[in-house]
């Protein structure tokens, strides 16, 4: 029946364009179907393109091309719209905004054709008209605007208006699966990337950007789970990770901050010098033959105690970068598609992925979306969530070294700059803690705000505050490959444990490799499927903790009326059998869902400070009223049974 689904979705692409065969029909290569000109017909280098004004859409920086545009168009005249930087002298953040572009200015770029230019516009006018709201609502991922996020515009791209076939579709328009997408892409395959908010507007934004090769959980711990031969291989991965990512960024002229620095780990308070005579020996088996011990690292205002400088790490602003990779994959030929949720998830020939009234098939299937959403129990029994912490503080430029640094605590601390005007800011992350399982958001804040102005006094006002969350695998690396218990043309990565944009690089590395059918000698290392007899205790612990979750559904509320519920809070209020999740907004207007995550039925509970519910068990969030902002779930959480309507106006 599946098969005769999908033959008839093809011959219904087919009558669009006599190109494209049914499964099984022939060899060729299946070619784009050609219906209604959208937004991907425009020139490579016009597309993505900014858009909407402030008073049109709910992103309060975003700019319209203005509709005129598209009847000058219409009507014959030559309009374009291309990227030109521009600075606000106010706030001194380069932003991007379209402007007009007469034919001659197009010095780089073929010229488009009448009907692609106008499509291209009537695109980005239906956009700006309200059909991508949901991917520029004000708090989509939580209330703490990363310093990534407050600096940078990313591009705009369309929804997903129409069904197509490509040889690679990639859920997730992250790291991850722009590195996976952009890859493929330059190699000349099609690829289609699907996200229901904006580009990078997941836990990618939320990142403290560290690009290391001095792994989190340590190369002695490693060695443990998987031998020398597996230590070696991670060093090798990440190290070459760092490698790609300067590399693309070099070929592809993207202005993103990158710059190679050091990096120290020094001895949490109470740590034994062991612990560093042991990371130095296992770096060294790892092949990191540079790795050194040192007297203290290089920081005046504190000291350190003994460090190992782990050389040639990097740093980089992420959402420049992947604003920039997403333009260089449409000059490949890739499609970008936002505020488009993949509802389901198919392998088989072809793969299928369900997007509203839209299909995407293809030949092959990546879902990189942090946590995997068409996976019920196979990987999230393997990994679980963590929340972590960070705050950015101003400090005079050149007062800190720039490298990174991290503690040996247990949570870790870790460090960075980024330049912020004439001054520079400090970036100090840590006090992670079990997804949903912790309502002390801000004191984890303050606890950070008191350790960086102990080490790092010239530290001044702290400018942003943000908080992202971890998976956790039980062998301290990521999945990534063919899914278990799947047809063998779907593909995952998630598992970043604290390392995402080195993992999330590796991941377009070791999945274009797979999907070409090229062998990699990371596959073994990163395979989904892999069983590591030495992490059974981690194994054990996590899901003994997943399993105590469930017994809130026996416990009280915690409050015995809406009433008690103050503005821009949740709460959770016991009716009858059911548990709620209950929201009072700025209005006074009470929301509420059921309190069951859609995954696998947890409880989830309020997060004050981000102002999201969190699912304890296997880290699925969702916004106050009850949509989903991260997997596994991939639904909303539930309207309640009729007696307790939901929307109610407060007395």
């Amino acid at each position: 029946m599946m098969v005769e689904r999908r033959r008839a979705l093809f011959l219904a692409l087919g009558q669009r364009d006599p190109g494209l065969q049914a499964p099984g029909a022939g060899t060729g290569r299946a070619q784009r179907p050609r219906g209604a000109l959208g937004v991907d017909d425009a020139a490579a280098g016009d597309h993505p393109v900014d858009v909407a004004r402030p008073d049109r859409l709910a992103h309060p920086e975003a700019v319209l091309v203005q509709d005129l545009a598209v009847e000058e168009v219409r009507q014959g005249r030559e309009a374009d719209v291309r990227m030109r930087p521009h600075v606000e002298p106010a706030a001194g953040r380069e932003l991007r905004r379209p402007h007009l572009v007469k034919e001659h200015e197009r010095a780089d770029h073929p010229a488009l054709r009448r009907r692609q230019r106008a499509a291209h516009l009537e695109s980005i006018a239906q956009v700006s008209r309200g059909r991508h709201k949901r991917c520029f609502q004000a708090g989509h991922m939580s209330r703490h605007e990363s310093l990534w996020a407050a600096t940078v515009e990313m591009p705009l791209c369309a929804p997903l208006a129409e069904s197509v076939h490509v040889q690679v579709g990639v859920i997730g328009a992250g790291i991850a699966g722009l590195s996976t997408a952009y890859l493929l892409a330059k190699e000349g395959r099609s690829v289609a990337v699907i996200d229901d908010g904006p580009v990078a507007g997941g836990m990618t934004q939320m990142t403290s950007a560290h690009l290391a090769s001095a792994i989190d959980d340590r190369y002695f711990e490693l060695e443990k789970m998987h031998g020398a031969t597996g230590a070696r291989l991670a060093a090798q991965s990440h190290a070459a990770a760092i490698d790609r990512i300067e590399a693309i960024v070099r070929e592809e002229s993207i202005e993103c901050d990158f710059a190679r620095v050091d990096g120290y780990l020094f001895l949490a308070n109470g740590d034994e010098e062991e612990t560093l005579d042991k990371e130095l020996d296992a770096a060294h088996r790892a092949g990191l033959a540079d790795v050194e011990r040192l007297a203290r690292a290089p920081f005046a205002s504190f000291d350190s105690g003994p460090c190992l400088r782990f050389p040639r790490q990097a740093q980089f602003h992420p959402l420049k970068y992947l604003a920039g990779l997403t333009q260089a994959l449409h000059r490949y030929g890739g499609r970008v598609y936002t505020g488009s949720r993949a509802e389901r998830i198919e392998g088989g020939t072809p793969a299928l992925v369900q997007v509203g009234p839209h299909a995407v098939t293809a030949d092959a299937v990546v879902v990189a979306t942090n946590v995997p959403v068409n996976d019920r129990v196979a990987i999230h029994t393997k990994q679980a969530p963590y929340m972590t912490y960070v705050i950015a503080a101003r400090v005079p430029r050149g007062s800190v070294p720039r490298a990174l640094a991290w503690d040996t605590g247990d949570p870790y601390h870790y460090v960075r700059l980024a330049p912020w005007g004439d001054d520079e800011l400090l970036i100090v992350g840590g006090e992670d803690h079990k997804s949903g399982q912790a309502d002390d958001s801000e004191e984890r804040h303050l606890r950070l705000e008191a350790w960086t102005t102990a080490r790092f006094p010239m530290a001044r006002e702290v400018v942003f505050r943000w908080a992202g969350q971890v998976m956790e695998t039980i062998d301290y690396l990521a999945f990534t490959g063919r899914n278990p218990r799947d047809q063998s043309n779907v593909f995952i990565h998630t598992g970043d444990s604290g390392m995402g944009l080195t993992h999330g690089t590796i991941a377009g590395m070791l999945l274009t490799d797979l999907i070409a059918g090229r062998e990699n000698p990371w596959t073994t290392l990163y395979d989904p499927a892999r069983k590591t007899v030495a992490a059974a205790r981690e194994f054990t612990a996590e899901n003994l903790n997943v399993a105590a979750q469930y017994a809130d559904w026996l416990t009280a509320g915690e409050v015995d009326s809406t009433d008690q519920v103050p503005a821009r809070s949740g709460a959770l209020l016991r009716r009858g059998l059911q548990k709620i999740a209950v929201y009072r907004d700025a209005e006074g207007r009470l929301h509420e869902r059921s309190a069951a995550c859609p995954h696998l039925g947890c409880v989830v509970h309020w997060n004050r400070s981000e102002q999201t519910w969190d699912c304890p068990c296997h880290g699925s969030r969702f916004d106050p009223t009850g949509k989903v902002i991260n997997g596994p779930a991939n639904r909303d959480l539930a309207p309640v049974s009729p007696e307790g309507s939901q929307d109610k106006r407060a007395a």
